[in-house]
């Protein structure tokens, strides 16, 4: 799921690290006024998405200080975030609700920064503008779900099941399932979770395309929990054709491919989608397995885009640059403290994973045991972690 910078100064280094482009020897460019264009995203003519941003951007310009019009293009800068993967939209979106950076904001102004600050890790942050916004209004949904979406990303399970709770009666039920059902599938119960989630679906025809591409991205996990590839594959193919782009589940179709050994279909997959930090980690993956020439293209670039982030002070993909060192540069050493340091912030099954490897690899049973007492206390019942921790106790013994 969720990435973090300021606007001036980051936009242009961002940009050279996410088109691989070294810049170590040149000052940074800094821009006179927030008006100077530095770079203009990709984009068709007549590309319908160009044509909406260019008539929010209107809109906000003619009334730059009206929270709703505001709202919507941080909103909708937030949507292509997700889709591509791409955080320069992040910070066009921060741009856009400026005027609210100090003090109080409205409900909905403080929902969109909460987003915004969950997506660069500023989890403490997004949780207070979350809370801020339900004082306001203690129905709003997003500002629920998000929030358990933060406490899922946390393990804080109580605090997620309680979030889930809350959306019951204000919520569609699809919602409060989905999200009860997420808590249960990764605290041991993912045979019942799936059942539940998969009999809302059904209840629910009326469901847009992107809440049944979030639902089968959960039901095909909770089938990986299973040890059912063959339901897996199919609840990700049934994502992929919802036709919503979705860097996520993009990377987590990649991950299941990948662990099938079948990197030419991660290939076929992610073709155009380098500009994504974790989806080009997935295509180097793929290219290294196949012995593909452009593996090494892939793997340079990513080399020089976490160079970049470190220079810059950022930590943000953390859980990929263990494994970019882990599986690409064989440094099992400094993998671990990468993934050791992602899961202060992270605790997600992927988050536990890397760490285990990388302590496996590195032979240092001690430096996994946060992830091992998540995986005793969570319940969580899958068999690749369940393997990895075995072999770390034989380690230790």
């Amino acid at each position: 799921m969720t990435c973090n910078f300021p606007l001036q100064g980051w936009i242009l280094s961002v940009a050279a690290a996410l088109l691989g482009v070294g810049h170590a020897a040149a000052a940074p460019f800094v821009p006179a006024d927030d008006t100077t264009v530095l770079e203009r995203l990709p984009g068709k003519p007549g590309d319908p998405v160009q044509r909406e941003l260019r008539a929010l951007r209107a809109a906000l310009a003619a009334e730059p200080r009206d929270p709703g019009r505001a709202v919507a293009l941080a909103r909708r800068y937030f949507d292509l975030a997700m889709a591509e993967g791409d955080p320069r939209y992040v910070g066009y979106a921060e741009a856009a609700l400026r005027p609210w950076s100090q003090g109080d904001a409205p409900a909905p102004v403080l929902v969109a920064r909460g987003l915004l600050r969950q997506y660069r890790h500023g989890f403490d942050a997004a949780l207070g503008d979350l809370a801020r916004a339900l004082e306001h209004d203690p129905d709003d949904t997003d500002a629920l779900a998000w929030r358990a979406a933060i406490f899922m990303v946390r393990a804080d399970y109580a605090s997620a099941r309680s979030a889930c709770a809350a959306l019951v009666g204000r919520a569609s039920e699809l919602l409060a399932t989905g999200c009860a059902a997420y808590v249960t599938a990764t605290t041991g119960g993912a045979r019942a979770a799936h059942a539940e989630l998969s009999a809302a679906l059904a209840r629910a025809p009326q469901a847009s395309a992107g809440q049944r591409q979030w639902m089968l991205t959960r039901l095909a996990e909770m089938a990986m929990l299973m040890g059912n590839a063959t339901l897996a594959e199919r609840h990700f193919r049934d994502a992929l054709a919802a036709g919503v782009t979705d860097n996520f589940l993009q990377a987590a179709f990649a991950d299941f491919l990948l662990a099938q050994d079948r990197p030419g279909e991660v290939i076929v997959l992610l073709e155009d989608r380098e500009r994504s930090d974790t989806l080009l980690l997935r295509l180097a993956l793929a290219a290294k397995a196949l012995g593909a020439p452009r593996a090494a293209r892939y793997e340079a670039i990513l080399a020089a885009r976490f160079a970049d982030a470190a220079r810059r002070g950022e930590r943000l993909h953390l859980q990929e640059e263990a494994r970019f060192l882990l599986h690409l540069r064989g440094d099992s050493r400094g993998a671990l403290a990468l993934a050791a340091e992602n899961w202060q912030a992270q605790r997600e099954p992927r988050d536990a994973a890397i760490l285990l490897e990388a302590a496996l690899a590195a032979k240092d049973p001690g430096a996994a045991q946060p992830a091992l007492d998540w995986l005793a206390s969570s319940g969580f019942e899958g068999v690749r972690l369940a393997r990895l921790a075995t072999g770390l106790r034989s380690l230790a013994r």
